[in-house]
């Protein structure tokens, strides 16, 4: 019998649009959610859900979350760097959008976030991210219960 599953949700905060959906589907679970934040972010009066202020340091909230995230923790995170560090620790690591980050895609998603950055400062217009959409949100609660039920099971 696998045995349960008791990690983390460690949510790079300051720009994520899913917050609600985390502390929803946490709660559901039992897992304790980590909202992790360079300014003030308003989090609901929960023992299972703590913010954590890492100051305005430059990387100072993915230092945090890459210093303690791994096998069994979730990171919810856009930022490809961070991304990087956590599924190299052994984390699962999901997008806003429901991507999951693995071992075979991020060197993809590393790869092309830096030729976007030299486009950038080469002055090519890139364009952004698409806008965030309602098909983003449910693409995320899907991934993030998908992961949960997987990592009870033990895989």
């Amino acid at each position: 019998m696998a045995e349960a599953y008791s990690g983390a949700i460690y949510v790079d905060a300051d720009a994520c649009p899913v917050k609600t959906e985390v502390y929803r589907v946490a709660a559901r679970h039992g897992r304790k959610v980590y909202i992790v934040t360079n300014s003030f972010v308003a989090v609901p009066r929960d023992p299972g859900i703590e913010r954590v202020d890492v100051g305005d340091k430059f990387d100072a909230a993915d230092d945090w979350i890459a210093a303690r995230a791994g096998p069994g923790d979730i990171v919810v995170t856009a930022d490809i760097p961070l991304a990087g560090r956590c599924v190299k620790s052994g984390a699962v690591v999901i997008a806003p959008t429901g991507k999951l980050f693995t071992e075979d895609s991020i060197g993809l998603a590393l790869a092309t976030r830096n030729l976007m950055t030299e486009l950038r400062a080469a002055g090519e217009a890139t364009g952004g991210p698409k806008p965030f959409a309602q098909r983003d949100r449910s693409a995320f609660l899907s991934a993030l219960h998908e992961v949960i039920e997987r990592l009870k099971r033990g895989r």
